[in-house]
């Protein structure tokens, strides 16, 4: 599957600030990756259905995930680490979510709570108003 993904992935690159010197402004070391995952033929209905929903903040309005790499002077480099990312962010989407089970406060946190209103309520006793003295 992951060549299959690769292989659906375009690369863009483009000019990157940063250290270099006149080098920099020569050369196209910034890379930016695109995959439009809807058009994907890697994946499975229920898997591309996944992906746009965990990772539904991070598309462009027409769909398409890009990521982008200035780090490295060198666009191999930041073509490897480009890729690296994407494979693990679409990992990361696929991974099953695992389903919570709800869980009941234990004995000693409902002893806890109890102490605590116990106390609260010894406070807001001795505030009281008594016969008739103001306090």
């Amino acid at each position: 599957m992951r060549d299959q993904l690769l292989n659906e992935v375009t690369y863009h690159t483009s000019r990157a600030g940063g250290p270099g010197g006149q080098h920099a402004n020569k050369t196209e070391s910034r890379v930016e990756l695109h995959w439009d995952p809807s058009a994907s033929k890697a994946l499975s209905e229920e898997q591309k259905k996944r992906i746009l929903d965990r990772l539904s903040g991070r598309f462009t309005p027409s769909g398409i995930l890009i990521i982008g790499s200035q780090q490295s002077r060198s666009q191999l480099r930041n073509r490897e680490r480009v890729t690296v990312r994407f494979l693990r962010l679409v990992e990361w989407a696929l991974k099953p979510r695992k389903k919570r089970i709800p869980t009941k406060p234990g004995k000693a946190a409902r002893e806890k709570r109890l102490k605590e209103k116990k106390h609260r309520s010894e406070i807001k006793k001795l505030r009281r108003n008594k016969g008739g003295e103001l306090t």
